[in-house]
């Protein structure tokens, strides 16, 4: 198993400047590229597939080669995998307690 950190994702109530909107998803989201310690801002709206416990929480996203065996590992899994793009996949679980994003990119 290989993991590369990415970002930490952290919801607000309040659209940030440069944040986009994110149809399908029924998000707002900003660029972890545009900050310095890699943060990606989440607004959800109404109508979007992520669970509630996403909303008030953070989460800590990394890169990983096969989501499998993470999510065989985790305590839960609270969203996904859904494929974003050709070749790209996410799950979202919670381990430790903490909530993480697998971003999968074959």
């Amino acid at each position: 198993m290989s993991a590369q950190y990415m970002h930490v994702g952290i919801p607000v109530t309040n659209l940030r400047q440069g944040m986009t909107y994110n149809e399908d998803m029924k998000l707002w989201m900003s660029n972890p590229d545009d900050y310095d310690y890699k943060i990606e801002y989440l607004k959800f709206e109404e109508g979007t597939p992520f669970p509630e416990i996403m909303h008030k929480n953070p989460h800590v996203a990394y890169k990983v080669d096969d989501a499998g065996p993470y999510i065989a590992e985790a305590q839960q899994l609270i969203f996904g995998p859904v494929e974003i793009g050709p070749g790209v996949r996410i799950a979202f679980i919670i381990k430790d307690d903490t909530i993480f994003e697998l971003y999968e990119e074959k």
